[in-house]
């Protein structure tokens, strides 16, 4: 026998142990997540060996589990964290998290995609996101990105400088409490974020205690250094921003960042706001850095 055919046998008997392993670890998740019984792993293996099967075919076949389950598994196993529907506490908005293989998560991923082409792939590390009018998804974009971000394993942290119209703790389900608000009031020594799970490099920073003068907070300079000092710690920092509609907050935040992305909404947007928030965030001395149409 040759060294080439050799080799070839040798890998072949590598992947088939790869393959033996993997299918191993899917019936294993399944068991942990109390979707598989022990007694079923017996029906579902000869099954698998009778029609010449993956594993989570088979339990599928079987009736024992769902696509959803199978998916979860397969999550869980490559390290990629999404929580499924039925046990989410989190808004049915973070389709990111509870819709990972959605059409509506899969445009997310190319929006994802581009960012990381054209905005942070050049040592930036903040972006500012926002809109003309509160019905156009701002905040549900800001969330989806943020999540989209963490299940590449990037450190993200999601700061909610809405102070207006909060929306960032419903959707996350956080809860009222302190935040960006009370910090740059100088009302909390430290920074108040929220990590959320099971994406342990997604944090959040929520708006905090309403104020009553969200832009003369915003235009202090603690606000600039406390970007600063995050930007230290965090791969990605994304702002969700006030609608333009409400104030001016979104100038500000647009200048401390750099850029700002803008959400539309189909048969919602009207171009004359559009234009009209372009013309102000250039004002700012911020960049468009693009601007996506939701449904």
């Amino acid at each position: 026998m040759n060294s080439l055919t050799q080799a070839s046998e040798q890998n072949s008997i590598v992947e088939a142990a790869a393959g033996i392993r993997a299918e191993a670890n899917i019936g294993r998740l399944l068991q942990d997540a109390g979707k598989l019984k022990p007694q079923d792993m017996e029906r579902v293996l000869k099954l698998q060996q009778e029609q010449n099967l993956r594993f989570g075919e088979a339990a599928q076949k079987l009736g024992l589990v769902t696509e959803a389950d199978i998916q979860q598994a397969l999550s869980t196993q490559f390290e990629y964290p999404t929580i499924p529907a039925a046990e989410a506490s989190l808004s049915p908005e973070l389709t990111a998290a509870t819709a990972p293989y959605s059409k509506e998560a899969e445009a997310l991923r190319t929006v994802r995609s581009e960012l990381l082409l054209r905005w942070f792939n050049e040592g930036r590390k903040t972006l500012a996101i926002g809109s003309a009018r509160a019905d156009e998804g701002s905040s549900y974009l800001a969330a989806n990105l943020a999540v989209l971000f963490a299940q590449m394993g990037r450190k993200v942290l999601l700061i909610d400088a809405n102070m207006r119209q909060p929306r960032q703790q419903v959707i996350f389900n956080l809860g009222n409490g302190m935040g960006l608000s009370d910090i740059l009031a100088e009302r909390v020594p430290s920074v108040q974020v929220r990590t959320v799970k099971p994406f342990q490099t997604l944090t959040v920073l929520p708006a905090g205690s309403p104020p009553p003068n969200p832009a003369e907070l915003l235009a202090r300079p603690s606000f600039g250094a406390l970007l600063a000092g995050l930007e230290t710690s965090y791969d990605i920092i994304l702002i969700d921003t006030a609608p333009a509609q409400l104030s001016s907050d979104f100038q500000l935040i647009a200048a401390r960042a750099g850029g700002m992305l803008i959400a539309t909404r189909r048969n919602v947007s009207r171009l004359s706001p559009l234009a009209e928030l372009k013309d102000k965030i250039a004002f700012a001395g911020a960049q468009v850095v693009g601007a996506v149409v939701l449904d």
